[in-house]
């Protein structure tokens, strides 16, 4: 009989046992952070295999820690707050939240380091006492920055937690009406060093974009990036605003926006040079201007 190899031990090891509960509402979170191994069947997310490595089982932990309805199960159900990894460093600036929330329509969220050793928080997740100590571990937080009404739900709380500024567009005011500054107009402004709040109406009347650094474009759900077409994206299919407005939005931010990191509320994350992601973003606002209003549907969204 021949030896077994290591590798196939390990595969056996950690095979089965993982498995998506039927409170999966399809968010796309778990799909996100553990490619390949959970997948979208049937309308909802489900195990596609079970994990061969170290670094797959962690995938999955950080799936099953972010998903908003703790659908991802590991073997014997339980998760351990021990294999929690979030927050979750991108690069050396900016990390990942994690715990998204069902408030938030299970959104990402994300923690941008400054050098002065100061954070902001862009977007929210889930509100916990003991998640907020974590991230503020990684420096104080001075502000949380709302992209816009649909990922507004945990934002004066964190910030009054925090004693951080909250911010959100006038457009999108009634979804957050004690914020602490409001975002005017559709011209570009400075609210931080290194940091710009683009206004950019089309998702919603009061979407904003984030850029800091001219690295990282924190885009809420203006746009993402797409694993079915490989490309930046709008979800025309749930744009509740305006199609036509957005349209007009990017084509007035195009030549404006300088980034490598793309940083979706909803969709993949994307690191690409600049110069690739600023005639990407072109070549977006083209395709935008030739859509159509149509109603909201959900299940169109090609993630």
């Amino acid at each position: 009989m021949s030896e077994e190899r290591p590798e196939e031990r390990l595969e056996e090891r950690f095979e089965d046992g993982w498995q998506v509960d039927g409170r999966c509402t399809n968010c796309d979170v778990a799909r996100q952070l553990a490619p390949g191994l959970i997948g979208e069947v049937d309308g909802r997310s489900a195990v596609l295999r079970g994990p061969r490595s170290r670094s797959e089982v962690q995938q999955l932990h950080a799936a099953a820690h972010a998903c908003p309805t703790r659908s991802i199960r590991p073997p014997g159900g339980r998760l351990d707050a021990g294999t929690d990894p979030f927050p979750l460093a991108l690069d050396d600036t900016v990390h990942l939240c994690g715990h998204n929330s069902t408030h938030t329509a299970g959104a990402n969220s994300y923690l941008l380091r400054r050098p002065d050793g100061t954070t902001m928080m862009v977007d929210t997740p889930r509100w916990s006492a003991s998640l907020a100590a974590r991230y503020a571990a990684l420096g104080p937080v001075t502000d949380v920055l709302l992209t816009h009404r649909d990922h507004a739900a945990h934002g004066r709380r964190y910030a009054d937690h925090f004693g951080a500024r909250l911010w959100i567009h006038e457009g999108d005011l009634d979804a957050a009406p004690d914020a602490d500054r409001v975002l005017r107009g559709t011209d570009p402004a400075e609210i931080g060093a290194g940091v710009t709040a683009f206004p950019l109406p089309g998702h919603t009347r009061g979407s904003v974009l984030y850029l800091a650094d001219e690295r990282y474009c924190f885009s809420g759900d203006s746009f993402y990036w797409s694993r079915t077409t490989a490309d930046l994206e709008v979800a025309d299919s749930v744009t509740w605003y305006s199609i036509t407005e957005l349209a007009r939005s990017l084509t007035r931010a195009a030549d404006q926006l300088r980034f490598e990191w793309l940083l979706p509320g909803h969709g993949d994350r994307r690191h690409l040079p600049a110069a690739e992601m600023a005639q990407r973003l072109r070549q977006l606002a083209a395709r935008t201007r030739e859509l159509q209003p149509r109603e909201v549907d959900f299940t169109a969204v090609r993630w």
